[in-house]
C-alpha cells in the first residue's frame, strides 16, 4: 500500500463541540430528502488532491476496515482521522464543522436531528442485531427483561444501544422510567459492569464479545425485534456543500461499501487487522467478526421509515422533545455510485 499518499492521523481525544441549532432543508413529499444544499459539481483530480477529508471514527471502525481491505493506499485526497468513544460526540463534532464524515449507529442521527444539527446521513449498512445486547454478569440472578424493573442499566446516551434498550424494555411491558439508566461511555460502562456497580449493560460489538470472553457476561436480550441494525455514514452539511469535500465524500463512502463487502468474505484477515488496530484480543475481534458485520444497504424509503419509527419511540417515551422528521436528514445524492459499489463488490 502506498500509505504515504494518505494522512492517517488518529487523535484519541473526543472533540469538544456544540451542536449548532440551525435547520436543514426540508424533504420532498415523497420522503426523499432534497439535501442540505444543491449538490456541487465534482472537482478536478488536481483540486481533489488538495482536499483533506476529516473522518470521525470509533473503536474498531472504518479506519481499520479500510486499512485491512487495502482501500486507502490510492486515495486521491488526504484523510485526517479522529477517534470518538461513540456516535453522539462524533456527530456533535460534525455539526460544529470539526468533522466532515463519520460512521454512527441508528440512534445518534435521531438525537442530532432533534437538536437541529448540521448533519445528513448519506449511506447506510445493516449489521447483525444479535450482537446488540443487554448484558448481565454471568452469576446475575436476572433471567429475563422483566426482572430489570428497578435495576441500574449502563448505556451510552443517544447511542444505538439506547434505542435497542428502549425497544427491549417496551417489548417486556416496561419503559425507561421503570429502570435506572446510568449514562456511561463504553469504556466507563465496562469498568462499572465488571465492578458490579450496575446490574446490566446495553452495548454493541466488539464490547459484547469482549464482555462475554473476558468478563463472562451473559446475554439477557439481544436486538432481535428491538433494533433495525442500521448504521450510517453521516456528513456535515458544510462538507456536503463544499465541492472538494463533496467529491471526496462520494469516493470515501464507495470505498467503505466495498470494504464492508470484502470484510464479510475475509473474516480472518479482518479480525487480525481489527485486533491490531484497536488492541483487542484476537479472540474478541474474531468473535465479533464471525457474528456478522455490516452489509451495504440502499438508503431507501424503508430505511427512512424504520428510523422514523425509532425516532417516534423516543418522542413517545419523552426522551426527545417533540417529533423528528428523519427524512429531512437523509441525503441520497450518492445513491447511484453506492449501488454500483455494491454490485461491483
Amino acid at each position: 500500500m502506498h500509505l504515504r499518499k494518505t494522512v492517517l492521523r488518529t487523535t484519541t481525544a473526543a472533540l469538544a463541540a456544540t451542536l449548532v441549532l440551525a435547520g436543514l432543508a426540508a424533504c420532498s413529499s415523497s420522503g426523499t430528502a432534497t439535501g442540505p444544499a444543491p449538490v456541487p459539481a465534482a472537482v478536478s483530480p488536481a483540486e481533489l488532491a488538495k482536499v483533506t477529508l476529516r473522518v470521525g471514527d470509533q473503536k474498531g471502525g472504518v479506519k481499520s476496515l479500510l486499512t485491512a481491505a487495502k482501500a486507502v493506499g490510492d486515495v486521491p485526497y488526504k484523510i485526517e482521522w479522529s477517534t470518538f468513544t461513540s456516535g453522539p460526540p462524533l456527530l456533535e463534532a460534525a455539526s460544529a464543522g470539526a468533522v466532515d464524515v463519520g460512521r454512527v449507529g441508528n440512534t445518534p442521527p435521531i438525537f442530532a436531528a432533534a437538536a437541529k444539527a448540521k448533519i445528513a446521513v448519506v449511506s447506510v449498512a445493516k449489521s447483525n442485531v444479535e450482537r446488540e445486547t443487554v448484558l448481565v454478569p454471568g452469576n446475575s440472578p436476572l433471567r429475563d427483561v422483566a426482572s430489570l424493573r428497578g435495576k441500574t442499566i449502563a448505556v451510552s446516551k443517544g447511542s444505538s444501544a439506547h434505542g435497542q434498550l428502549l425497544n427491549t424494555l417496551k417489548k417486556a411491558g416496561l419503559s425507561t422510567k421503570d429502570v435506572k439508566l446510568s449514562f456511561l461511555q463504553p469504556s466507563e460502562a465496562y469498568a462499572a459492569f465488571t465492578q458490579h456497580e450496575v446490574d446490566a449493560w446495553a452495548i454493541w460489538d466488539p464490547y459484547t464479545a469482549q464482555a462475554q470472553l473476558d468478563a463472562h457476561a451473559r446475554v439477557l436480550a439481544d436486538g432481535r425485534g428491538s433494533s433495525n441494525g442500521l448504521a450510517f455514514e453521516t456528513a456535515s452539511t458544510g462538507a456536503l456543500a463544499d465541492p472538494g469535500k463533496n467529491t471526496a465524500i462520494k469516493d470515501f463512502v464507495q470505498r467503505v461499501a466495498k470494504a464492508q463487502l470484502w470484510a464479510n468474505t475475509h473474516h480472518t484477515e479482518w479480525a487480525r487487522a481489527w485486533a491490531a488496530e484497536t488492541g483487542l484480543k484476537l479472540a474478541v475481534a474474531q468473535k465479533a467478526v464471525d457474528a456478522g458485520r455490516d452489509v451495504p444497504t440502499p438508503l431507501d424509503d424503508g430505511v427512512i421509515a424504520s428510523e422514523q419509527q425509532l425516532a417516534d419511540a423516543f418522542s413517545d417515551a419523552g426522551t426527545l422533545p417533540g417529533k423528528v422528521d428523519f427524512a429531512a436528514f437523509a441525503d441520497r445524492r450518492y445513491g447511484p455510485e453506492l449501488e454500483a459499489a455494491r454490485m461491483s463488490g
